[in-house]
């Protein structure tokens, strides 16, 4: 085992290259921070990561020519230096983010990642994320991996010997959490449409926030459930523990929660720590369509900034102001809509916080669509469901119209004229 600091561990850093940072809960703080302060001494560094919590000091604007950020799926700490140039976006859905490391499209020369201590025969996990991370050790030609106790040791793709990481060092801190916030009427209103639409022995994926945990918090009498999911946080503990959940359905992994990295509170970390019933597994499997869609009854549920009259989804920027990403949105949206009884959902509250309607007639300038047309078939509102699949263009803005807020429908109605002729 090859301990040092992490100062001393960031040595082998120079400039030009190729750095990936562990993803989400698993970022490296103690690694992150002695990799910024070799910025005096480095110049051209680029960061591949995807959504981090905790700091990102490299991001700030004294070190704009020290290192730049290539986000692969945008999250709040590096949110400021992409859209001021300092930084750029990837978009890649989460399927294929290991291969661009294992196909040498992104050639890495370093991966700072996280790591639960050794057990006795020497193999340490990748803890709470495993997603493309797997891949990027893989890749690395120089792996220095943080050894900290408060990562819980998970099952499933993320197990890494202590012989194939090339710089130890040992550094114990607490690791990000997210509380969940209480659950305001329009999302609880939401919760309870898309509820009503999941069947007994269902399959389900969502991510973190406030339509996911309404969704979980409405279906306390179901049966059966499974998760199959890029992601989860603590709303599906109570539904565990009640029997709710139990993968009993589920064709593939029959009786276990599959993901490729989990966010929540400390309750959460523990819950997955050395847990054989939640497998954590590259998202190159995780996220394939081929994969998703042999779970029967699949449902897929997934937010967007705004949607238009036409079913076109726009969930990775605010006009041309990137905020998140592509991430596995349409990976499972598609594997939903191949699932036999699957349903694909976008679900959405029918204005933002400043009473602009979501539903609009058209994206706003600059606008990425990530999920297609062709492709939406459900979409929730709090006032109702939108069912768009095999409709014509018509019948969607009829249908999208219904469920708009009721102020900003007769607007609708009326911006839509030019779209009706199609």
């Amino acid at each position: 085992m090859n301990k040092m600091t992490a100062a001393q561990a960031l040595q082998r850093l120079k400039s030009g290259d190729n750095v990936y940072i562990h993803s989400v809960a698993a970022a490296p703080q103690q690694l992150i921070k002695a990799m910024t302060a070799r910025a005096p001494g480095v110049k051209g560094v680029n960061i591949y990561q995807l959504h981090t919590e905790g700091e990102a000091p490299y991001a700030l604007p004294e070190y704009a020519e020290n290192f730049h950020v290539n986000s692969l799926f945008i999250g709040p700490n590096v949110r400021k230096a992409i859209n001021e140039g300092r930084g750029s976006y990837i978009p890649v859905f989460l399927s294929e983010m290991p291969q661009l490391f294992r196909k040498n499209i992104i050639p890495l020369d370093i991966a700072l990642i996280s790591v639960s201590p050794p057990d006795k025969h020497g193999y340490c996990t990748l803890g709470p994320s495993v997603d493309a991370t797997r891949a990027a050790v893989e890749s690395a030609s120089i792996v220095i991996a943080q050894i900290n106790k408060h990562i819980p040791r998970t099952h499933g793709d993320g197990f890494l010997h202590i012989d194939k990481i090339d710089c130890v060092v040992e550094h114990d801190e607490p690791i990000p959490t997210v509380e969940g916030k209480l659950l305001n009427e329009t999302e609880k209103a939401i919760g309870r449409h898309i509820a009503g639409m999941i069947e007994d022995g269902s399959t389900l994926q969502m991510g973190i926030g406030a339509i996911p945990n309404a969704v979980l918090a409405a279906l306390g009498n179901h049966k059966n459930l499974g998760i199959h999911t890029e992601m989860f946080s603590d709303g599906v503990i109570p539904l565990i523990e009640k029997g709710v959940i139990n993968g009993k359905r589920k064709k593939i992994h029959n009786g276990q929660i599959v993901s490729t990295f989990v966010m929540g509170t400390q309750k959460l970390y523990d819950f997955v720590d050395d847990n054989p019933e939640v497998v954590l597994l590259d998202c190159e499997y995780v996220n394939a369509t081929s994969v998703i869609r042999q779970n029967p009854k699949m449902v897929a549920i997934n937010s967007a900034v705004e949607i238009d009259l036409t079913g076109q989804v726009c969930a990775d920027s605010i006009g041309s102001r990137m905020y998140s990403g592509v991430g596995g949105q349409m990976d499972f949206i598609r594997g939903a809509s191949l699932s036999e009884g699957g349903k694909p959902i976008i679900a959405l509250p029918s204005v933002t916080r400043r009473g602009e309607s979501r539903i609009v007639p058209f994206l706003k300038h600059g606008a990425g669509v990530v999920t297609t047309r062709a492709h939406v078939q459900y979409v929730v509102t709090e006032y109702g469901i939108a069912n768009l699949y095999g409709k014509s263009i018509e019948k969607r803005i009829r249908e999208l119209i219904r469920i708009a807020h009721p102020e900003h429908r007769a607007w609708l109605e009326k911006e839509s004229l030019g779209l009706k002729s199609h």
